[in-house]
């Protein structure tokens, strides 16, 4: 017996050319306007390490994140790995970018802030970006969140964040990269300049809000490490094999006239064990021997792009 699907089926309200939403116009990369970096830079890149705190007891609603608690309570085992990147992991991150004259954007719980203010300490000495990364790995953004219960989340951490760098943080990374329906318009409507959720380009990109506009920052997971090394189980030279190919064809593409946007994620409880850091310290040392590689933040990508706009 043959299923018949009902009439409604096809009905959808925004069957149309384009997306199933009004964030953006739709757009090709190769059609828009070029951006001229600063000093005719080839690749703007974008470091963006996660200091991410994993509660021993989390919920793990409506999913548990990557890194999350795995066995029965108390996950010891789990819980003080991916504490390893607080405590250690970080410092070999510092120490690689360092090396090559690198700042880096952290994105940042605002329960690491609480719980370890001498390590926010040391990303802010070393002149780093803080963007907001939520409460904690705990507190995720979803479909099913009360908008205001969100809100009070996003001020939350905003505020710790803002008193504990001494910053005015501009961007955000959604644990998980989970968003709700109106997670873009309650970040601008805090505030912020731009948020890294989107991996749907290579470049960055403006976003309607009912708050006024939102730019979209390319923040891949593709060449994450933890996607790679733990999700993927790939090994420490496909990880460093992968940043390169990234790296060497995005160079290809851009010209000093047309740059483009090299972003790497790094989870310190991952790359910064002994045994994988090396992996990094090489994609790193194959990128900066480039002419026209502009290391930078977030905010400074950001109003170079903005710079670059056509005016309307």
């Amino acid at each position: 017996m043959s299923a018949v699907l009902p009439n409604d089926y096809l009905e959808y309200p925004l069957r149309r050319h384009g997306m199933d939403h009004e964030r953006y116009d739709w757009s090709m990369l190769p059609r828009r306007a070029p951006v001229r970096w600063p000093g005719g830079a080839r690749i703007a890149l974008w470091v963006v390490p996660a200091l991410e705190w994993f509660p021993l007891d989390m919920k793990g609603q409506p999913f548990k994140p990557p890194g999350a608690m795995q066995t029965a309570y108390p996950d010891l085992r789990h819980y003080t790995l991916r504490d390893y990147g607080n405590r250690v992991g970080i410092f070999r991150i510092m120490q690689a970018l360092e090396r090559h004259g690198i700042p880096a954007t952290a994105a940042v719980n605002a329960a690491v802030a609480v719980r370890y203010p001498s390590l926010i300490e040391a990303c802010v000495q070393r002149g780093w970006e803080i963007i907001g990364n939520g409460l904690d790995m705990d507190h995720l953004h979803h479909g099913g969140l009360d908008p205001e219960q969100e809100r009070a989340w996003i001020a939350q951490t905003l505020d710790i964040l803002n008193r504990a760098t001494g910053q005015k943080v501009r961007g955000w990374l959604s644990p998980a990269k989970s968003e709700s329906f109106k997670t873009p318009d309650l970040l601008a409507q805090a505030g912020l300049d731009y948020l890294c959720d989107w991996v749907n380009d290579d470049m960055p990109y403006a976003m309607r809000t009912e708050h006024g506009p939102l730019v979209a920052m390319p923040h891949p997971i593709d060449i994450d490490d933890t996607t790679i090394l733990v999700q993927n189980h790939h090994t420490e030279d496909d990880f460093r094999d992968a940043l390169i190919d990234q790296f060497d064809l995005l160079y290809r593409e851009a010209s000093e006239d047309n740059g483009r946007v090299m972003a790497i994620s790094l989870h310190p409880w991952v790359i910064g064990q002994p045994y994988r850091i090396g992996a990094l310290e090489e994609a790193l040392a194959h990128i900066m021997r480039h002419r026209g590689v502009w290391a930078t933040t977030g905010s400074q990508i950001l109003d170079a792009w903005r710079a670059a706009q056509p005016q309307t």
